[in-house]
């Protein structure tokens, strides 16, 4: 079966509609899917929920979604770095459920794994816990927090083989093996493809079963969110 597809936009073509829950990998601006959050944008589908560490920046990654107003509600751990997320939330435009790193993580792997919740302390006797099951373990309270299944992912690797298996590159492994493994679809884009067999069993991140579209793009532009330098000694 051929997975790959010419464009970014004929890889979402009959997979992304209004009202979708959608996982987009990334950290920041690290390891996004610059050119199928382009197409998403380009699509036209609203009143998205996306679950992504953050939403962005102004005028780049998620935050174009924000811009033109195709995301309903978010399901972050950082909100950080967008003006225009703060006052679409502050105006009550934008939802938000706030949800802490690591468990914003697990719900993710959970969904992969088939595992339909889980209990973690994380939150107990905060917001976080608010309408939901508490239980008690060895003395310990836990807070029960579902897991996560989006209908579709998209995610960002450094290189694919013909048959999906993948390798990403240094912290742009980040939430895109998580979110890879919980999308009901999975589309990922990617810098190289080479044949099937090309990467050592050893290296594959992600086996190809996790992923049905491959989209190429060998030239995204990976804008760094905060440029720190210290001058020569």
């Amino acid at each position: 079966m051929n997975k790959v597809y010419p464009s970014a936009a004929a890889a979402l073509e009959g997979i992304v509609r209004d009202g979708q829950l959608i996982a987009v990998g990334g950290f920041g601006l690290c390891g996004i899917p610059e050119a199928l959050i382009d197409a998403l944008r380009d699509s036209g589908v609203k009143d998205l929920s996306v679950i992504s560490n953050n939403a962005g920046v102004d005028g780049f990654g998620l935050g174009k979604l924000l811009e033109t107003r195709q995301i309903r509600k978010m399901i972050s751990s950082y909100v950080g770095e967008n003006k225009e997320f703060e006052r679409q939330y502050l105006a009550g435009e934008l939802e938000l459920e706030f949800t802490p790193q690591g468990t914003l993580a697990e719900k993710l792997r959970a969904g992969g794994a088939g595992i339909p919740a889980f209990f973690t302390k994380t939150g107990v006797g905060t917001l976080v816990a608010e309408g939901k099951e508490l239980r008690q373990f060895d003395g310990e309270t836990y807070v029960m927090e579902r897991a996560l299944t989006p209908e579709v992912a998209l995610v960002k690797a450094d290189v694919a083989d013909m048959s999906g298996n993948l390798r990403f590159n240094k912290t742009a492994r980040n939430f895109n093996p998580a979110a890879a493994m919980a999308g009901r679809i999975c589309v990922v884009e990617v810098e190289r493809i080479v044949p099937t067999g090309a990467i050592e069993p050893d290296d594959v991140h992600l086996p190809g079963i996790y992923v049905h579209r491959i989209v190429h793009n060998p030239t995204p532009e990976k804008r760094i969110e905060k440029r720190t330098i210290r001058d020569r000694k």
